[in-house]
């Protein structure tokens, strides 16, 4: 019976957000656009190399006339390759090069002065828009294809950390909440925050980049089209001298060639990938919006957070941020900012070690360690008071209640330099700095004895200590504070 509850209480994951968890760090491939775009330019410069291949077969077949003509149509005489990036319909690159076909069939003479002018005209046309399209997909390669491996990078730099916070809100769980100060999961959060806002950014830069990318590719590709049509122009013009059944099929490409409109190939193109292409009207990420596994579970979230000063060495106050965790650490932070810097704390307390002393309008001081160091520098560590300020009395009440709360002692001991109100309360701090446990004994108790005893500050029975703090909010009575065993500590 005892193993069945054992067994039913154990901590399980869960999805505590109602978004999707995986919306953070996106299951798709960052680099799928760039290779859609340099598969692309391959299928440009493949028909330009059809077309430099075309002129360079024609003028040799000037010199063999109708016979090595047939070698000109196997040029042409393929499928084009990546040709499913070309519109299959008539009036565009594909029914250019089935009109090419068609033509070249009937051509059978040709002349030597037309092979030689063709090699120093035509060509160096087609050549130079080849460079140009190589070009093109290195600048890519070099752009846009690096930015894809950064949002890789980023990308898994957050998951990795999201699967970090997994681990340690399950080990929260079931370690009843008792964590490092480091692996609490409220810290580990903010830092998962800190890395998405990395990935974002990093998301949209690449997005920019390949919408600059994607909107230059289209006057790009007008200037290809406008180059295959200058290019034929002048291949038709070397070859006016021809029969007129030459010229006539000559002419008949131009005429194809011409019809294409300069967005034609484009067009078709957005329309059979737009999906994979970048919709220019849609929003950018932003982390506010996005969502990851247990990014509401309890344990991320503060009792208390916000400002509060703290008095320094040279007795003055400085602001800082501070966040009491459901771990029962108070954590001293720089600021609430967690995409600037890596939000790590600046100093940590482990509240039910600490001792914490009543509130003086807007002070309130708690004595404890830094539980932010490592294990052996935590244990070498000295016991310091801390000095804080609230901005008003309210908020110092709220502060010390929910500290108290968790806190292993509360005391009615004034912040330093406070006088004390009544009678009553002058015994009490003076029980703080040694009075007697008991009438008449002689002794002095011990806080650690009395802890474990009379159950102060969690040492023994936590509602028996607790008890004075809630409910009523009533103090400790002096002879209370004496049976407790206060009278033994010092101020530190």
């Amino acid at each position: 019976m005892a193993t069945t509850s054992a067994q039913n209480t154990l901590p399980t994951r869960t999805t505590t957000s109602s978004t999707d968890p995986d919306d953070a760090v996106p299951d798709e491939d960052s680099s799928e656009t760039t290779k859609l775009f340099n598969e692309r330019l391959a299928a440009w410069k493949h028909a330009c190399g059809y077309l430099e291949d075309y002129v360079t077969s024609t003028e040799k077949m000037q010199h063999a006339h109708g016979k090595e003509y047939e070698k000109v149509l196997k040029t042409v005489n393929h499928p084009l390759k990546e040709g499913h990036h070309f519109e299959q319909n008539l009036g565009g690159v594909a029914g250019l090069f089935d009109n090419i076909r068609t033509n070249t069939q009937g051509i059978s003479n040709s002349h030597y002065e037309t092979a030689k002018t063709l090699k120093g005209s035509v060509l160096p046309i087609f050549e130079r828009l080849h460079s140009e399209i190589k070009n093109k997909t290195k600048e890519l390669s070099k752009g846009a294809g690096k930015g894809s491996k950064l949002v890789d990078k980023a990308r898994n730099t957050s998951q990795k950390h999201i699967e970090y916070l997994g681990q340690h809100t399950a080990a929260f769980d079931s370690s009843a909440g008792s964590v490092k100060a480091n692996d609490d999961p409220y810290v580990i959060q903010r830092q998962v925050y800190h890395r998405l806002n990395k990935q974002v950014l990093e998301e949209n830069n690449n997005r920019d980049d390949l919408l600059s990318v994607q909107n230059s590719f289209a006057q790009f590709e007008a200037h290809v089209v406008s180059t295959f049509q200058t290019g034929l122009a002048q291949f038709n013009a070397v070859l006016q001298n021809q029969t007129e059944q030459a010229r006539s099929m000559y002419g008949d490409m131009l005429g194809t060639a011409q019809r294409i409109q300069p967005d034609f190939e484009w067009n078709g193109f957005i329309k059979r990938n737009g999906s994979t292409l970048i919709d220019p009207h849609a929003p950018k990420r932003s982390v506010e919006s996005l969502g990851f596994a247990n990014q509401d579970h309890r344990s991320t979230k503060a009792l208390i957070a916000g400002s509060l000063e703290k008095k320094g060495k040279i007795k003055s106050y400085t602001t800082a941020f501070y966040a009491v965790t459901p771990a029962k650490y108070l954590h001293e932070f720089k600021t609430d900012d967690d995409f600037a810097k890596d939000p790590s704390p600046e100093n940590s307390l482990y509240l039910p070690d600490c001792v914490i002393g009543a509130v003086d309008g807007t002070k309130f001081h708690v004595r404890g360690k830094d539980a932010g160091k490592s294990s052996i520098m935590s244990k070498m560590a000295m016991t310091h008071e801390y000095a804080f300020r609230a901005h008003t009395p309210q908020d110092a009440e709220r502060w010390h209640a929910v500290i108290a709360s968790v806190a292993g002692i509360s005391n009615n001991e004034l912040p330093e330099g406070s006088a004390p109100n009544s009678p009553a309360g002058a015994e009490k701090s003076a029980g703080w700095h040694g009075a007697p446990a008991a009438a008449g004994t002689g002794a002095v108790a011990s806080p650690t004895h009395a802890g474990t005893t009379a159950g102060v500050g969690g040492y023994g029975d936590p509602a028996a200590a607790q008890a004075p703090l809630a409910g009523s909010g009533a103090p400790l009575s002096t002879a209370e504070k004496e049976a407790a065993g206060y009278g033994s500590e010092k101020r530190y």
